[in-house]
């Protein structure tokens, strides 16, 4: 089974209310102005979670040569963790770390 689907998509923030567009490169899965995500997937893409809470940015850890930031949904307290993008608010980035 395919574990993930490849969503590039343009949406407007439930967090922020910014338009967000596609990112290009890979799925666009958080808001690059406020970090927020939502909890739509169980794999990455698959648009299959029921949840549909908000995924607040609590956290960042090292990753390769970039970072993940670690969410936790406001709705089921899940915790999830994206790989940041390119055009990500890095001063909130920076903020983020902090929090270790």
């Amino acid at each position: 089974m395919k574990k993930f689907n490849m969503r590039d998509e343009s949406f407007i923030c439930e967090n922020c209310g910014k338009i967000v567009s596609e990112l290009g490169y890979t799925a666009r899965d958080h808001c690059p102005y406020c970090l927020y995500s939502k909890h739509l997937d169980i794999n990455p893409g698959d648009r299959k979670n029921t949840c549909s809470g908000l995924m607040k940015p609590i956290a960042i850890e090292k990753f390769k040569n970039t970072y993940k930031i670690i969410y936790k949904c406001t709705k089921c307290q899940t915790k999830h963790k994206n790989i940041m993008a390119k055009d990500d608010n890095f001063d909130l980035i920076i903020i983020l770390s902090k929090n270790q």
